[in-house]
């Protein structure tokens, strides 16, 4: 009888506690923000080359950073991001970068000088400056939804560097100032849930005006396909 009488009051002692918990999992923030921080690989490749430059090997990109989400409707699944990150990016071609006698660069198609290399690639490293209208199927209480988000990115280079290795010599430079300091373009991410494709198309070129191949200046631009991970 004891014992009995002791469960019974263990159990509407302990009832309180378990309500508690029960009304705060399912309550939900309604004031809730979305994909603040984010991860992404992308596959380069080259617009507007000059004549006879190619591709090479993998191109590679990394993108990493945070965005601030600013919900602009009731719902919050229409929003504006405004964020800041780095991004670094490598391009495997075939168009050499050497310095001439006076001290100024140079840029050759190595298939006009017959060389045989093992690399030739040049990279870029960027403080990035997303800015994004997002649109999405997310709820207060759902954190698996499909997602639309296209913006504009503005990068600034900090760092550039390009590298040959082959049986003429192994030639590295870093920080040309050929490069443009500043690279901007258009920007879509679209997926559900961890999974999201990502494509950037660069609205002006890598190379400034002063870099010529055949004194044509070099018009490349980036294009960017991949993966990016958003995490809250």
């Amino acid at each position: 009888m004891r014992n009995l009488l002791y469960t019974i009051i263990f159990i509407i002692t302990c009832q309180p506690i378990v309500s508690q918990v029960e009304t705060e999992e399912i309550v939900v923030d309604s004031l809730y923000k979305e994909d603040q921080f984010y991860v992404g690989i992308t596959y380069n490749l080259l617009g507007n080359k000059p004549e006879g430059i190619n591709q090479s090997g993998f191109s590679s990109g990394f993108h990493i950073g945070t965005i601030k989400d600013m919900p602009i409707n009731k719902k919050r699944n229409v929003a504006i991001g405004i964020g800041i990150g780095y991004s670094g990016s490598s391009y495997n071609q075939n168009m050499l970068i050497n310095k001439n006698e006076t001290g100024h660069f140079t840029y050759t198609n190595l298939r006009d000088i017959d060389a045989e290399y093992t690399k030739n690639k040049f990279a870029t490293h960027m403080v990035e400056f997303p800015i994004e209208f997002r649109w999405r199927t997310s709820t207060p209480s759902e954190y698996k939804f499909w997602r639309i988000y296209t913006g504009f990115k503005l990068g600034y280079v900090f760092a550039n560097t390009s590298k040959f290795k082959g049986d003429l010599e192994t030639l590295t430079f870093k920080n040309n100032k050929d490069f443009n300091d500043f690279q901007y373009g258009l920007t879509c991410s679209l997926g559900y849930n961890t999974w999201n494709l990502f494509f950037y198309y660069a609205l002006n070129p890598i190379f400034s005006s002063d870099a010529k191949i055949d004194d044509v200046s070099i018009d490349m631009s980036a294009i960017k396909i991949g993966l990016m991970f958003y995490i809250l």
